[in-house]
């Protein structure tokens, strides 16, 4: 008789891939918190920071995430996310190495191939490490690294550039992240999956399939849509903002984007933290609660955004941040969890990375691309900006609203699915 295979601590795993997630998004960051500066080297526009931004990094990201989910739904998960992370990281570190806009935007692209690896296989793996009633907390705790990462690429960055150039910051984010994708290779074992017995063959079933399950399954399209145009708001304005507190209030530019990164990303960790728990606990109640949750605090959270972009004063946008972390802090692990509670375990990050990728597109591509393209088309200064994030921001609202259709749905579809085989 075989036995199951061991397992990693539970706690440990979440934390290795919290660190590798932290420095996926410090990544990202570290862009929009130099702006000024590669702007000013290669003497290039707003709309051009903009495809930077989102599609230079999400074309690869999106085009090969497909595929590495579906290699993660019959093959090692541990082994994709640890390729993937030493490959963004060499990515990362080579953009500091840019000699002008070309080299610069390759070296984007590569950092979403990299990126790509580790999405869907690492919500998948930690589906099979926690049970439903516990994912909430799990997935909050991994989401921290988008304001961890913000912190440390909208603060860290313009500081590390201050001191040094902006090269620099780019070898400090990406050189530890080689070392990082060794670690989880060495510690992180590969578990058994959720309702496969030990030895048993994974089946895959054909990606057309599965593609023609999935839309015509309510929840998860509502979910899907909702969730890019939730992330095309708050990207948007999170990948801009700081620019935006640069030229609106006159300050330093590294003063005006560390207020930005800490006090909007603190008071989204805190929002992070509290979301997930307060969804575990909403979830004994009923399965569509993070959904319902995620549905509030997202239409919340846009209006308090487009009040900030409209902030008279440096000193009342810092205080609107607060409110606006906290709210829109964790509804993002509302919509994980109850997309992968309604998933079958065979085809989890498959459907997944299908998810990620069209919220992907929504989301990273098009939100800050338009708003620079916005932005430069009426001035490429600070009214600009502020104009074009108005017009992107509002979306969040049509979000919600779409989340709480996808709230009514999710049991029924659970169920469909789940039949379906």
């Amino acid at each position: 008789m075989e036995t199951a295979p061991s397992r990693s601590n539970p706690w440990l795993v979440l934390g290795i891939l919290l660190t590798i997630y932290i420095f996926n998004f410090a990544d990202r960051y570290l862009l929009t918190g130099l702006v000024g500066p590669i702007k000013a080297e290669f003497g290039v526009g707003d709309n051009l920071m903009g495809l930077l931004m989102g599609p230079a990094f999400v074309v690869f990201y999106v085009l090969l995430g497909v595929p590495f989910a579906r290699l993660a739904d019959r093959s090692s998960r541990v082994r994709i996310i640890a390729a993937g992370c030493v490959m963004w990281s060499l990515a990362t570190a080579a953009t500091g190495l840019a000699t002008g806009p070309v080299t610069l935007a390759l070296a984007r692209l590569a950092v979403g191939v990299g990126e790509a690896a580790f999405v869907a296989p690492a919500y998948s793996l930690l589906s099979d490490y926690f049970k439903p009633e516990r994912r909430g907390l799990a997935f909050a705790i991994l989401g921290l690294a988008t304001y961890i990462g913000q912190i440390a690429g909208q603060a860290g960055g313009p500081a590390i550039a201050a001191a040094t150039d902006w090269r620099t910051a780019f070898f400090a984010i990406g050189i530890p992240g080689i070392a990082l994708g060794l670690i989880a290779l060495v510690l992180v074992r590969e578990p058994p999956r959720e309702g496969q017995t030990a030895g048993e063959a994974q089946v895959v079933i054909p990606l057309g399939v599965l593609v023609n399950r999935l839309v015509r399954t309510p929840s998860f399209v509502l979910m899907a849509i909702g969730f890019g145009l939730g992330v095309m708001s708050g990207i948007s304005f999170g990948y801009w903002g700081p620019e935006l507190f640069a030229r609106s209030y006159a300050i330093d530019e590294v003063a005006a984007k560390t207020a930005f990164a800490l006090n909007f990303g603190l008071s989204g960790l805190i929002g992070m933290l509290g979301f997930g728990a307060l969804a575990d606990r909403l979830s004994k109640r009923s399965r569509a609660w993070p959904a319902l949750l995620s549905a509030m605090a997202l239409g919340a959270a846009t209006v308090l955004v487009v009040m900030t972009v409209w902030a008279p004063t440096f000193a009342m946008a810092k205080w609107l941040a607060i409110p606006c972390g906290l709210l829109g802090g964790g509804w993002s692990v509302g919509l994980f969890a109850a997309l992968q509670y309604m998933l079958p375990s065979a085809y989890r990050a498959s459907a997944t990375a299908l998810f990620v990728a069209v919220t992907t597109l929504l989301g990273y591509f098009i939100g800050p691309w338009l708003t620079g393209a916005l932005s430069e088309s009426m001035g490429d200064n600070a009214a600009s900006l502020q104009l074009a994030l108005t017009i992107i921001v509002p979306v969040g609202v049509v979000a919600s609203a779409l989340a709480f259709l996808a709230a009514s749905r999710l049991e029924r579809d659970r169920i469909a699915l789940a039949e379906a085989g």
